[in-house]
């Protein structure tokens, strides 16, 4: 039996093996320390999430009011029962559903956070919220021209404005104020 062929390396093979275990030794190191970090010492509070629990609280108890008054302009008919006004009779259900919301928001808006973050990010969401509203307004009327199309609301950094919304209320438990889904079928 003869003995296995060792292979002789170069130095330059030698090194350039040597710097491929580095890298990839590096790598797993740099991996393992960053799943570490995320999660055992990040941060798990989100950003959107305020100190003024009382401020959320009622926020969330008018938006449930809003929610309740939606529902009950639901129109529950057939389009083929719908006649030849329906694009105003919706358009008028838009604008009603809308009048809740702008309600709820002009209700919102009249206290103030009493934590620091709450002032600076509420007025923000405020700020989306009167900028979807104002996107309903626009549906509606387009509705009364005689348009079908689809509700398109405003874009923001590539997202719409509704998740960024959404996603504010859901972070500080006020579920009841995420955008309403009535105009996205």
């Amino acid at each position: 039996m003869t003995p296995p062929k060792t292979v002789e390396r170069t130095p330059g093979q030698r090194i350039s093996r040597l710097a491929a275990r580095v890298v990839i030794g590096t790598s797993i190191v740099g991996l393992v320390a960053m799943w570490i970090y995320a999660f055992g010492f990040a941060s798990k509070e989100s950003i959107n999430k305020i100190g003024d629990q009382s401020w959320t609280k009622r926020a969330e108890g008018i938006c449930k009011q809003a929610v309740a008054e939606r529902l009950a302009l639901a129109d529950l008919r057939q389009i083929s029962d719908a006649g030849a006004n329906a694009l105003n009779d919706r358009a008028d259900l838009v604008d009603q559903a809308t009048d809740t919301l702008e309600k709820a928001i002009v209700a919102i808006s009249s206290v103030s956070p009493s934590d620091a973050k709450g002032q600076a990010i509420v007025p923000l969401w405020i700020a989306d919220y009167k900028q979807l509203i104002k996107d309903r307004r626009e549906y509606a009327a387009l509705l009364r021209t005689g348009v079908n199309e689809p509700f398109s609301e405003s874009m923001f950094e590539g997202l719409p404005i509704s998740e960024k919304i959404s996603t504010f209320a859901a972070d500080n438990r006020m579920t009841s104020c995420k955008v309403p889904m009535d105009l996205s079928i």
